[in-house]
């Protein structure tokens, strides 16, 4: 089983090019904010409580897909609310239950984004809107991360449209792993 783990700051296309490769390739879209929203109904965003539930969502979630065989496609913000062995303990957790991780990098200059952060598709997982919040964060060292491991393949999201870029995608993913094999356990 294969994770595409498609990561990228806010506002550069993850959830619109993941829900397209998704589509494509029958695979379900793990999308971020699953877990955010879920720890945020209790915690507040960057508490150690809220921290802790996000965290033990995705690890668990990890877990129970790779040994099941569940292939899926995960977005993922790295910022500074998330611990710095996280993503190696959720590749430890896949490989040992014989999965594989295919990183996928989304960049776009930074007007793009603060061009983008106001599209209204954005409220509707209650993502990051304003321009001031973002800028602050960004000046309070809240998007540091750090770097994740080696992608696959590195896209730049000012050069191509969503549709062309999860086109790239599939195209490298499949040649890269002779076909994902798409297995939902309905258990």
């Amino acid at each position: 089983m294969y994770v595409i783990f498609i990561h990228g700051p806010p506002a550069v296309g993850k959830y619109t090019i993941g829900k397209l490769v998704s589509d494509h390739l029958h695979m379900p879209l793990y999308h971020n904010h699953l877990a955010v929203d879920l720890a945020t109904c209790l915690f507040d965003f960057g508490s150690e409580a809220f921290k802790l539930l996000r965290e033990s969502i995705w690890l668990k979630s990890f877990e129970l897909a790779a040994a099941h065989g569940q292939s899926f496609i995960f977005t993922f913000n790295p910022e500074a609310t998330v611990a710095e062995d996280l993503i190696p303990r959720l590749m430890n957790l896949l490989r040992s239950n014989g999965g594989d991780v295919l990183f996928v990098e989304l960049a776009c200059a930074e007007e793009t984004v603060l061009a983008r952060l106001s599209e209204s598709s954005r409220r509707q997982f209650g993502k990051l809107t304003d321009r001031e919040v973002y800028m602050a964060t960004r000046d309070a060292g809240g998007f540091k991360h750090r770097p994740l491991p080696e992608p696959l393949l590195r896209i730049d999201t000012d050069l191509m449209d969503a549709r062309t870029a999860a086109d790239l995608i599939i195209e490298t993913v499949t040649a890269t792993t002779d076909n994902i094999p798409f297995h939902r356990d309905r258990t």
